[in-house]
């Protein structure tokens, strides 16, 4: 199972995301893109993070400002990435066979645009030809990963055209990126004012 929630700042969506992720599994990676750059965005990561652990609910964080793509596959191929996020499991010294791999954990990624302006800023003039090639690699990761995964991104089209060149060229490839995720994703769900609608079930197709 691969979700997509999408939607505009202070939706609810990832707050419905956590949700989605606490139905269905009994623990989870979170993934946390943002970064730390001045302390009001501190103190907005350590609040958000208290408030996840908080709930009862068993997340393990990781904090991944780029490389989100070789993550996810590190995540979903090699047993001693995901360990991090399942813990450590007992091996019998008297086991006739190598242990088997355990299952891919479910991973909440949030956010897309947060990573996708991490990438776009670290580039430099070669911004746009780095962030498709990213949006190519984060497409490749998500088919492949084989466990459930949750993904948040933002709606960043919604609003009025942006000023600046830059702007414009980071709104067109948040846009690119969220269809080339939405595609692979077994439900679509867009949250406005707290309330979450499945996409997939109500698009008509041609």
């Amino acid at each position: 199972m691969k979700a997509l929630v999408t939607g505009g700042a202070r939706s609810g969506k990832s707050g419905f995301a956590e949700r989605l992720c606490m139905t269905r599994a009994p623990r989870a990676c979170y993934i946390a893109t943002a970064q730390a750059y001045d302390t009001e965005m501190k103190e907005r990561i350590a609040l958000h993070r208290f408030q996840r652990e908080s709930a009862g609910y068993d997340w393990q964080t990781l904090e991944e400002a780029q490389a989100l793509p070789e993550l996810l596959l590190r995540l979903g191929g090699a047993p001693e990435a995901r360990s991090a996020a399942q813990g450590s499991q007992p091996v019998s010294l008297h086991a006739s066979r190598a242990p088997q791999p355990s299952p891919a954990p479910m991973v909440l990624v949030d956010c897309l645009t947060l990573w996708l302006s991490n990438v776009l800023l670290a580039a430099g003039e070669d911004g746009e030809a780095a962030c498709r090639a990213a949006i190519d690699e984060l497409a490749a990761a998500v088919e492949r990963y084989p466990g459930p995964l949750v993904i948040v991104t933002n709606e960043v089209g919604d609003g009025i055209v942006p000023e600046y060149p830059l702007g414009r060229l980071y709104r067109d490839l948040g846009g690119i990126m969220n269809q080339r995720i939405a595609r692979l994703c077994d439900e679509v769900f867009l949250v406005t004012a707290g309330i979450p609608i499945e996409l997939k079930q109500l698009e008509y197709k041609l």
